[in-house]
């Protein structure tokens, strides 16, 4: 989805290539230590979508998806998170102006969610700033009009969206936003209310676990460190802050640039002091979109190798950003491609592996039907639910150390939490856990052959234990 093609492949090999070797020269990172928490302590394993990129031009904000297609997204692949996308042109249609009404449907849907008991992480979406960048308004999508200042400077027409990023006046509405030109101090001000509009609605709400702040930051004239240790670590700030005097327990989700980050090269976003009162709320959400696979190529050949040292580099470079952060959390906010192109499954699986080593939860890009989702748009499964209908550990009580496996396999090791009451939840797909699971070195208290969770008995010591799952015959 976030796909930047306007440099050659050459140029994107070099970029990936480069930042492998300084990967490769530094110590592997150790995997992250944190995990974002339910309300029973219990350390959340996030698997889900982004839902979805048509709420970008509906005229109520709104994805187009129903209850019903969530509940079969629930029971073909046992997703227990989405990240649900919002918008700043709903939440604010006039200055100081919060629509209620918009408030409402997105409550309508997290509802939804919540009857099955997902996590719920609200994002802020944009690209290219706004629709008003052009006069169809169908080109941008995210910030109001009255927030989207060109300054009479001009905007194409291109083939490639992306390729807007490029024109004069879609970098000066984010100059102006970013108050680089020093014109709009205000711009930053209703932003950070606008979050503050959205929290104190969703403050109470179980269902939503965080927020994330902004998709894909883009700095206008501004790129790289320059613009992610300033301006953007500037908002986060201002943000968080205004979340914090109406929501103390969401944890506040922070992305790096997309340009340059999404293909492996470091991040220079700066640590956000949380005002929260106790252990600090924030995670780390970079997205991944290898060039060479976006320019075109599958997985296979030169370009898998390219891609292959593009994961490696981004691995790298992101466990040593949310380290640099404070040890927080990892959500992988977006990735996904046409799974139509060779390879296809293989880079998906390859992702998905890379996020449990580094113990990141996963949002694919995205719930839309076609190419890149999980249905046809007749509803018909395509071949990305079987790669996705995996087990995994929901929700673990304690500190996850490692899980891994297969189809029908899952081996989870954890420190448990004797203070946590809640059980350790398991998710079994039905394709490869018809009956349930044998268990060895734990004890399953119950199996719901309905949402096809098992639950683990507490062992007896907090010594580290592992726990390993196969069919039941």
């Amino acid at each position: 989805m976030r796909r930047i093609r306007v440099v050659s492949l050459l140029v994107a090999g070099a970029l990936v290539l480069t930042g492998g070797v300084g990967a490769a020269l530094r110590s592997d990172p150790a995997p992250a230590a944190s995990f974002l928490t339910d309300d029973a302590g219990r350390a959340l394993v996030l698997r889900g979508f982004n839902t979805a990129s048509s709420a970008k031009s509906t005229p109520d904000g709104m994805p187009d998806f129903t209850e019903e297609q969530l509940a079969r997204e629930h029971a073909d692949m046992g997703t227990n998170f989405v990240r649900f996308l919002i918008s700043w042109r709903s939440v604010e249609p006039e200055p100081g102006v919060f629509d209620q009404a918009y408030l409402d449907r997105v409550e309508e849907r997290v509802g939804w969610y919540a009857k099955r008991g997902y996590q719920v992480m609200l994002d802020m979406h944009q690209d290219l700033w706004s629709g008003a960048i052009t006069p169809d308004g169908k080109t941008g999508n995210g910030a109001p009009a009255w927030a989207t200042y060109m300054d009479g400077l001009p905007v194409g027409s291109h083939e490639m969206w992306e390729q807007y990023y490029l024109d004069p006046g879609v970098i000066r509405a984010f100059d102006n936003f970013w108050n680089t030109t020093g014109e709009h101090p205000e711009l930053a001000d209703h932003y950070a209310q606008a979050w503050r509009a959205v929290a104190q609605r969703f403050s109470d709400n179980p269902a939503v676990v965080a927020y994330d702040l902004m998709n894909e930051p883009y700095g206008g004239t501004l790129q790289g460190p320059v613009f992610e240790a300033g301006p953007l670590t500037a908002l986060y700030q201002k943000t968080a802050d205004a979340i914090r005097t109406v929501d103390q327990d969401s944890w506040v989700c922070v992305a790096p640039q997309a340009m340059g980050v999404n293909w492996g090269t470091p991040s220079g976003l700066g640590r956000i002091d949380d005002a929260r009162n106790g252990d600090q709320r924030i995670a780390y959400c970079p997205h991944i979109y290898p060039l060479p696979m976006d320019l075109g190529g599958g997985y296979e050949g030169t370009s898998r190798d390219l891609v292959d040292a593009t994961v490696d580099a981004w691995r790298g470079h992101t466990l040593r950003t949310a380290a640099a952060l404070g040890d927080v959390p990892i959500i992988l906010g977006e990735f996904g491609l046409d799974t139509t192109l060779p390879g296809a499954l293989d880079f998906v699986e390859r992702i998905y592996a890379t996020a449990t080593e580094m113990g990141a939860g996963v949002s694919y890009w995205s719930r839309d039907p076609g190419s890149w989702g999980p249905y046809e748009e007749d509803g018909t499964a395509r071949n990305l639910v079987p790669a996705l209908d995996r087990p995994y550990p929901r929700a673990v009580a304690g500190t996850p150390t490692s899980w891994r496996g297969g189809p029908e396999r899952l081996e989870l090791t954890y420190r448990p939490d004797a203070s946590i009451s809640a059980p350790t939840e398991i998710y079994l797909p039905v394709r490869t856990f018809p009956n349930g699971a044998q268990v060895s070195g734990g004890e399953a208290a119950n199996w719901d052959v309905g949402t096809r969770i098992l639950t683990l008995r507490a062992p007896e010591t907090p010594d580290e234990t592992t726990v390993t799952l196969t069919p039941a015959h």
